[in-house]
């Protein structure tokens, strides 16, 4: 993700998540923390042939332990393996940071993400009341002992599955710590967890 693509991300945001949507200042803040030496985030984008946004997703790293702050995806791409693809790009990111475990925070309401995050290796780990606002919609933390084996190729890795959307993940700045508590996503196919989406 780069700059010029904050304004399409944003329009983004507030189509999958309009009770909780980042905002601009937000997606600014994260995307400082994605360069140079001491970056800590990585945050990604994935287009349609035609150029359009399809999807996103962010990820933070602190301390040797990965945080995936949003995943989003056009509901036209859910269940077409983008989220499988948002997904292993962010393991991988959390791999090139050292992080030795990968948290995140989805809906209970969420099934189709939890499907997707426990293919992944994630595991529940406890329940955040009311993290979700204004809906007041708890969260199920989730936990990835070991990033690694699932950042490889889908051939190879755990969790593979078909890959065929047809928005392939751009890479974008890094990063490693989450951001205030309302921020993460997680559509009802893919994942995101801060204390307002999931």
């Amino acid at each position: 993700m780069r700059w010029w693509d904050i304004d399409p991300v944003l329009a983004l945001e507030r189509e999958l998540f309009p009770e909780d949507a980042w905002s601009a200042g937000m997606f600014w803040s994260e995307l400082a923390s994605a360069r140079g030496p001491g970056a800590t985030r990585r945050y990604l984008v994935a287009e349609a042939p035609d150029g359009s946004l399809v999807g996103y997703g962010g990820l933070a790293a602190v301390a040797g332990t990965g945080d995936i702050q949003t995943i989003g995806i056009l509901a036209a791409h859910r269940g077409t393996g983008l989220g499988s693809r948002l997904l292993r790009a962010l393991l991988r990111a959390a791999t090139d940071f050292a992080c030795a475990e990968v948290l995140l925070e989805v809906r209970v309401d969420n099934a189709p993400a939890q499907r997707l995050y426990e293919r992944f290796g994630f595991a529940p780990l406890g329940i955040r009341r009311g993290y979700y606002q204004p809906a007041n919609v708890d969260a199920l933390v989730m936990r990835l002992a070991d990033p690694e084996p699932y950042a490889a190729p889908p051939e190879s890795g755990p969790g593979a599955a078909p890959e065929t959307a047809p928005g392939a993940p751009a890479d974008a700045p890094s990063n490693p710590s989450p951001p205030p508590p309302s921020s993460p996503h997680s559509p009802p196919t893919t994942h995101q967890g801060t204390n307002t989406h999931g």
